[in-house]
């Protein structure tokens, strides 16, 4: 039986590494050609919009349908839509006709299907990897999203200089082929109880299944305090998570080498980290391992904000790095240990839609303000405030409890 679960997660990881590479690399070529070849703020801030705003209306819908129907056949769909769209962007920009609208359009499909695939993934693993299992298995992935993080960038700028923009939109297309080929014709995980017995019509109680996914989440005393605390703290890093690259520049200087370095530097950190997860597995509490992490995270924010030598600027954005993981494994794991299965998808829709709109909301405050004020105090104030927050995370009983396991069986709804 350990071998059989263990085999299909193989496959399903290799599947979303393999999806994932290919995505990176079309978001980069994206990114990059939107900024070289129209130098323009306004423009950029269109293309992050229409790559977000989608995610976010998209999320709870996508959370729906990964409660209604075959959670590995909407990760195929998903990819298969996402291909489609980037295959018709390569075919556009091959015969000439590319134009920048394409790219705005194609960023708010890939969005969307995004909002879809993602709470998929997050119900869809522990069908396939048992309760004891799930924390080495979230560490493993999260690592793998860490390597294609640090890989992708360096990857999209060598083909870059020496192939068309429209030959990574191959490459992308080539890589979603292989994950939905891996998916469907090698993995081997029945479709979740209502999936399987229910009718499958979007129509029959489409809207209700809605209100109460967000109903479930309000009611639901763990949940509910697990997805303010995610707000806020995205929310609070939007600076260490936007602005860092900007104070390095302002800071120590406008070299290439440097912004490159800090981005390497941090997803090495994560690597590390997913691999210190893997390895450790956290404390017996969950909660107070994602604690701990909060306590590291405001600290090296706060630190970022103070240091006077790029060198050690650069082991504390490590260090912040290495931090991610051991929030990161814990929260998903503790969601998917304690949320009813009929609801799983609902809920990391709830969790897509807050984790893509609180970034940004964050930048509306934070940006304008690196304008008026030194970045090394929003670090600074910030960096104390998430610290602070890991005491909110002690300090909560329906969150300690369910980091012991007390926190009732699936589906509770204690306050």
């Amino acid at each position: 039986m350990e071998r059989t679960w263990k085999r299909d997660y193989a496959i399903f990881m290799g599947s979303q590494t393999v999806s994932l590479f290919g995505s990176m690399l079309v978001q980069y070529a994206i990114t990059w050609h939107i900024t070289m070849t129209t130098q323009s703020g306004s423009m950029m801030t269109i293309s992050i919009i229409c790559g977000i705003l989608p995610q976010f209306f998209v999320s709870p819908f996508g959370g729906v349908l990964a409660d209604r129907f075959d959670r590995k056949k909407l990760i195929a769909f998903a990819d298969a839509g996402i291909a489609l769209t980037t295959l018709a962007l390569a075919v556009s920009f091959a015969a000439g006709r590319g134009a920048l609208w394409m790219m705005f359009a194609a960023q708010a499909v890939r969005a969307v299907g995004a909002g879809i695939q993602t709470p998929a993934v997050g119900a869809l693993l522990p069908q396939i990897v048992p309760k004891d299992g799930l924390t080495k298995a979230n560490a493993a992935f999260g690592s793998v999203q860490s390597v294609i993080m640090l890989v992708s960038p360096m990857a999209a700028g060598a083909l870059m200089t020496l192939a068309p923009i429209q030959a990574l939109f191959m490459i992308d297309v080539v890589t979603a082929a292989a994950a939905i080929g891996l998916l469907v014709g090698f993995l081997r995980v029945p479709a979740h109880a209502r999936a399987s017995g229910g009718s499958g019509k979007l129509e029959v109680g489409y809207w209700k299944d809605l209100r109460d996914g967000f109903a479930y989440v309000g009611s639901h005393g763990f949940v509910k305090r697990f997805m303010l605390f995610c707000a806020v703290f995205n929310f609070a890093a939007a600076p260490v998570a936007c602005l860092t690259p900007l104070q390095v520049t302002r800071s120590f200087g406008n070299d290439v080498w440097r912004l490159t370095a800090i981005e390497i530097v941090f997803s090495v950190g994560m690597t590390l980290g997913g691999v210190v997860m893997g390895a450790w597995g956290g404390f017996g509490n969950r909660v107070k391992t994602m604690a701990l992490s909060s306590f590291i995270v405001g600290a090296t924010t706060l630190a970022l904000g103070l240091v006077p030598s790029f060198w050690i600027y650069l082991a504390v954005m490590g260090l912040c790095g290495v931090a991610m993981p051991v929030f990161n494994v814990p929260a998903s794991v503790l969601l998917q240990e304690t949320v009813e299965e009929s609801y799983m998808g609902r809920v990391f829709g709830v969790l897509g839609m807050i984790s893509s709109v609180m970034f940004p909301l964050g930048m509306l405050l934070f940006g304008p303000m690196a304008d008026v004020v030194p970045i090394e105090w929003l670090l600074v104030g910030t960096g104390a405030a998430i610290f602070a927050m890991g005491f909110s995370l002690l300090a909560s009983g329906a969150l300690i409890a369910a980091g012991e396991g007390r926190g009732g069986p699936r589906g509770a709804t204690a306050e």
